[in-house]
């Protein structure tokens, strides 16, 4: 039985490595100014933030597919969470926000497919949708962000996809400062349990709390100094089970005190460079479904 929620026990997961990613110097420094990372990123020690990371996610038992690289990928693609959306009916091909990563759902679908994952369909243009807009509440409950990454076309060929079983709840998300930056419906909100989820309030839309509040979801605040440096980027590994950048401890503590483990990672180049931390790394495909959560 698999389960489609954010916070239930990761049993399979897919990823993407720094050497299928960035592969090597050359193609780092060729790209990364276009792409609007922070600064350029070191190779080597992408691999090792990244060896360390991975290490948390195989400790916490979970079966890790490794995506191989491509020439139509970018260094954008370590982000593995916004090409594909996991659901009921099998995987949904995103048509992405960004130009430049619309090579990487055709990748990632066909290497998961080998894998036994089914397909269900995809996003077509002029629709467009990314994965970090996407959260799964329950296993017939979700929401998704409108904004610059996912239309109102996108959302449209979703609900289609999905189903009338499946409640789509919409949220309106803020403006970008640049066109080419990334805000998505997971910058401000990161479930951690049936019941509880990680928030930065200031941006989250009045009747979104409103909603989640009426499904008996409580909140733990990212602090105003921690929201920038992504802490509200957490991924459970299972029901407050989670990990999260390192250099952000009052958000630590915050989530420590609601009861969560929190387990901490280096990602000075692979997540702060290009603003992407653990759950845009990562895409989990089998989760324990919400009834079952802590199995």
């Amino acid at each position: 039985m698999t389960g489609f929620n954010e916070y239930g026990k990761i049993r399979r997961i897919a990823i993407r490595p720094p050497a299928a990613s960035f592969e090597n110097d050359d193609k780092i420094t060729s790209q990364w100014q276009a792409l609007r990372f922070h600064s350029r990123p070191d190779y080597s020690d992408a691999v090792k933030e990244y060896d360390a990371f991975r290490d948390i996610l195989a400790q916490g038992g979970a079966s890790i597919i490794d995506l191989p690289g491509g020439e139509a990928l970018t260094l954008d693609a370590i982000y593995t969470r916004d090409a594909l959306l996991a659901t009921p009916g099998g995987l949904i091909l995103c048509h992405m926000g960004r130009a430049s990563r619309r090579g990487e759902p055709a990748v990632n679908a066909r290497v998961l497919e080998q894998a036994g994952e089914k397909i269900l369909g995809e996003i077509s243009a002029p629709g467009t949708m990314e994965g970090g807009d996407f959260i799964w509440l329950d296993e017939t409950t979700c929401a998704v962000g409108r904004g610059p990454r996912t239309n109102d076309e996108g959302i449209r060929q979703l609900k289609s996809l999905l189903g009338e079983d499946t409640e789509v709840h919409v949220v309106p998300l803020p403006a970008p400062d640049d066109a080419e930056d990334v805000f998505h419906l997971m910058s401000m909100i990161s479930p951690l349990d049936r019941d509880l989820a990680l928030i930065y309030r200031p941006l989250m839309p009045e009747s979104f709390l409103t909603w989640l509040e009426g499904r008996g979801i409580g909140f733990v605040d990212v602090p105003e100094e921690e929201f920038l440096p992504m802490g509200c980027n957490v991924l459970a590994l299972g029901p407050r089970d989670l990990v999260m950048l390192d250099r952000l401890p009052e958000t630590k503590k915050r989530l420590e005190e609601a009861g969560c483990r929190v387990q901490t990672y280096k990602g000075d180049e692979i997540s702060r460079k290009g603003e992407g931390g653990p759950t845009c790394l990562t895409r989990p495909l089998d989760r324990c479904p919400s009834s079952l959560a802590k199995e």
